[in-house]
């Protein structure tokens, strides 16, 4: 059937119309909000790059918690910020570390009323700034890596995590942490694995975020940019090793890898908006150039449109929010 007997149009007459005929609705349960504690804080430190931001005190962040149950957004994604580094990252694998009390501090606050979420990584307490233990010649030791993250994991499920998320992009890492969740009792803790994670320059801002040390690069062990077909390498050996759900990241840039990704997985697909990307709409907005709230919804729903079944957003509460307005 031609024109002028098919016409689409008469599918979008109607803002009611448009809603009776569209292919996704977005729900707060879909989305996930990054959070950062600091060790160290008495009150929120606001975040210059990412505006709307901020490092929160133990007690801002149990109320950013709270809030996000009562917005009923899915889930909530712990950073942790300490005072003193090291070159193993020994405050993430302390039990009084600043992300394990995050942890104990968010599961007292909400039980199992939001599920939450850990990241499992280096980056964040090592004076060198990198995801894993550096060997003699300054290179990131893979397999030494994997056995502290088999303690990272294990330390943030003795604090509450219901879900870890090991974001280092080390080799094995899914099949090591679940190991070691196993023997300490914790079967019941589910792995997010953050498999295709690529060296992108959006990560800028969160640099500043975790108050990152690093120096140099991550590109040899985060994937290339170039690289399409990769990621369904390294989706597959997460599966094979035991990951019950899988992340692409960035999201907005990796859209193509995000859809490849969400087709071939049986297990469910999240990716990360991240810091990069909140920055430049947050950035075009302030100088007028775009509609804020309208490019945030565009942006959301475009990475639930290419097969995302949850999404990291740092604006998932604002979103939520949104959404329970428009329920009123």
């Amino acid at each position: 059937m031609t024109f002028p007997a098919r016409r689409p149009r008469r599918l979008r007459t109607t803002p009611a119309m448009r809603r009776l005929t569209a292919e996704l609705v977005l729900a707060p349960q879909q989305l996930i909000l990054p959070a950062f504690v600091r060790e160290g804080l008495t009150e929120p430190n606001p975040i210059t790059s990412m505006p709307g931001v901020v490092q929160h005190t133990m007690d801002s962040l149990k109320a950013a918690a709270a809030q996000a149950v009562e917005l009923g957004l899915g889930g909530i994604m712990l950073f942790g910020i300490p005072e003193t580094r090291d070159a193993t990252g020994s405050a993430g694998v302390d039990p009084a570390g600043i992300l394990n009390l995050g942890i104990e501090a968010v599961r007292a606050e909400v039980g199992d009323e939001l599920v939450i979420m850990s990241d499992v990584c280096l980056d964040e307490f090592t004076d060198h700034g990198h995801c894993g233990v550096l060997d003699a010649a300054g290179n990131v030791d893979n397999d030494a890596t994997l056995e502290i993250y088999g303690r990272l994991a294990v330390a943030q499920a003795n604090a509450g995590a219901h879900l870890v998320a090991p974001s280092g992009m080390m080799d094995g890492q899914v099949g090591v942490i679940r190991q070691a969740l196993d023997e300490a009792g914790h079967q019941e803790v589910s792995i997010l694995a953050y498999a295709a994670k690529y060296a992108s320059a959006f990560y800028g801002p969160f640099r500043e975020a975790v108050d990152s040390q690093l120096t140099g690069d991550r590109r040899t062990y985060q994937m290339d940019a170039a690289n399409r077909r990769e990621a369904l390498i390294e989706v597959e050996l997460d599966l094979a090793e035991g990951a019950d759900m899988v992340m692409v990241k960035p999201a907005m840039s990796y859209l193509d890898v995000l859809a490849d990704v969400a087709a071939m997985s049986p297990v469910p697909v999240s990716a990360y908006q991240i810091s990069g990307e909140y920055a430049m709409i947050e950035a075009a907005a302030a100088n007028g150039w775009i509609d804020r709230r309208a490019a945030i919804e565009e942006s959301v729903l475009s990475i639930r449109r290419a097969g995302a079944d949850t999404v990291l957003t740092y604006w998932a509460a604002e979103i939520g929010q949104w959404m329970k307005e428009g329920k009123s």
